[in-house]
This record gives C-alpha cells, structure tokens and sequence, in this order.
C-alpha cells in the first residue's frame, strides 16, 4: 500500500537527497544505513528498557517503515524495535543495481541485520515484507527469532478481482498506462482509494492522519523513480509466485524454523482470507489471528489485537527474553 502516516507526527531534518521532510512519531528516530550499494532509512523505536529484544519490521508494496510506527509503539515495553523502509521506498533511495525482486529485498534486510549485528530478531512482514521476511527466515534462521506476518503476500491461484490492477503493474508498458489514466487524479483522490483499498474500515483514518497521507502521497509521487519502484517491485511479486522447487515462497514457508503467527483479515481485498489456513498448515507449529473487521494492514488498523497476540506468542514460546542482554542491559 502507499505510505500512510498516522496522526500525532511532527517533521524532522530532510533526510539523504529526498525532497521534503520526513515524519516521525513522537519518541520515533530516524537513521540511515550505508552499505555497499545500499542506502537505507531506519525507523527507531527506543525500547522502555534496556535488555529488550530486537525486532525489525518490514512493510508492504508501496509502503514505508511509517505503517508500523502505531504497533511498535505497543511493544516498546516488549522489544527494541527498529522499520526499515525497502530500497526504493519511504526514505530509502533506489537500490544502485536496481533489482525490486523479492529476493534482493531479502538480501537487502539480510544485509542490514549482519551488518548492524542485531539478530536474532522477532521480524515482522506485511504483504510484500511478509514475502521478504518468509524468505529472510527460511535461508537465515539464525537471524529470526519469531515471525510474524500480517496479510503476507504468498502466492494464490486465484487473485481477487481487487488486486488484479496491482499485479498488472508487473506487465511492460502498463505503468506508463495507469500514469496516462490517472493523472487527472488528486493526491487526496489517490490516497483515499489507498485507503479504501487497504483498509477494512477506512473511518478508523483520523482526520490528521489522512492529512499526513495525503502530503506523503505528494511527495511520493514527486520521486522520479516512483513508477518503477512500483512497477519493478510488482513484477518481483510475480515472478515470486512462479517460481517453483526449493525457492518457491510456500516450500520455503515449510522451511522455517521460528515460531510463527499469522494475521489475515476479513476484509483483505489484495491477500485472500481464503489463504489463511493453507498458510497455517505451511509454517510449522504456526498461530493465526483471523480478524474478520480488519483489512491489509491489520497492525494500523488494529495494533493492540495485533500486539496482544505477539506478546502470547512469546510467552507461550518462551522467545522473549534477549539472549545477548540481561535484564540491566549488561551482556
């Protein structure tokens, strides 16, 4: 989904060489990751203690490390969390060999956790990051704690009609189309079919937080790579379902060791409800929430039952505790 904010932000230094400034919540950071051809933005929740676990959350199509800034909020008593935003997306620039597969995102976040030495981590994937994380998990098990996947885009043999348009994306020459059909559009037009499209109940937007997505839609689609991250990071969704053996995203799935909870909702128009109980039986000794009100992104819309259902995984996994940190931070 394209980047919505949520209410109660105040703007910060422009980050990198992006146009505007960014948004982050109250008591939120923001740094930036430099690796060899790799430049990523980090969104920093300081935990309410010091010998938290880390986690690391990982967003949708379209969306940025800011549809994850309610969630890890509720759980800055339970990890040290941090949200990156995807090469292309939110803050991060493009990926210098411009490869949006789903794979290189797996390698992207796979680098960056190596780099920053904070694994394992509860990592966390909505839609297209539930994609990146499944394979993040399945290759790197060392990396990852627990997993947990809201709406995770894993492959269907029959897509809802409502997101055939996101997947036609994928298709050479389209995004050219959809530039030329909706350039009459506003960015308050595009954002509230964002938000109809993603959520189950689009009235759960404050007034403000439309306001920010709104200004963050503008900025967006301001970037001169906006188009072909989107496109490019559809055809690697697509690509993604095709693939078949050992790097097909469901035998993988079948490959991960870490305890696992599965969020899907009712309302889902882009990742079927349907796919709910095929992706229990994938992930072994799984969990899943199914929240019939919610939509694509349960963690916006509904954060405390999301939270509340992490927070039972770990006890009931004995997964919350750091292994590197005691309880007074001292290793």
């Amino acid at each position: 989904m394209s980047s919505t904010e949520l209410p109660g932000v105040r703007s910060t230094a422009e980050l990198s060489s992006q146009t505007g400034a960014a948004r982050v919540a109250e008591g939120e950071q923001l740094r930036t990751a430099v690796l060899p051809g790799l430049e990523l933005s980090v969104r920093v929740r300081p935990p309410l203690r010091t010998g938290l676990p880390p986690a690391l959350f990982v967003h949708g199509l379209g969306g940025s490390s800011q549809n994850w800034s309610d969630l890890m909020a509720r759980l800055a008593d339970t990890v040290d969390g941090e949200a990156l935003d995807l090469p292309g997306f939110g803050w991060s620039p493009p990926p210098a060999d411009r490869d949006y597969s789903v794979t290189a995102f797996a390698r992207a976040v796979i680098r960056h956790l190596d780099a920053a030495g904070r694994g394992p981590v509860h990592l966390f994937g909505n839609s297209l990051g539930g994609a990146v994380s499944t394979r993040v998990a399945a290759v790197r098990p060392d990396l990852v704690r627990t997993l947990t996947l809201v709406s995770p885009a894993l492959p269907e043999l029959r897509v809802q009609k409502s997101a055939v348009p996101t997947a036609l994306l994928a298709v050479p020459g389209m995004a050219a189309l959809f530039g030329r059909l909706t350039q009459g559009l506003s960015a308050e037009q595009r954002t509230r079919g964002v938000t109809e499209l993603c959520y189950g109940d689009p009235s759960r937007v404050t007034p403000e937080g439309f306001r920010n997505a709104v200004e963050e839609m503008e900025r967006r689609m301001a970037l001169p790579y906006f188009w072909e991250a989107m496109t490019r990071s559809s055809r690697g969704i697509v690509d993604a379902y095709t693939l078949g053996g050992q790097h097909g995203l469901w035998r993988q799935a079948q490959r991960v060791l870490a305890p696992s909870l599965l969020v899907y909702g009712g309302r889902d128009q882009l990742v079927s409800y349907r796919m709910a109980h095929k992706a229990a039986s994938a992930f072994r000794g799984s969990r899943l929430l199914c929240m019939p009100e919610a939509g694509h992104v349960a963690m916006m819309e509904y954060p405390e039952a999301v939270a509340a259902a992490f927070r039972e995984l770990l006890s009931d996994t004995g997964t919350g505790e750091s292994d590197r940190y005691t309880e007074d931070g001292r290793g």
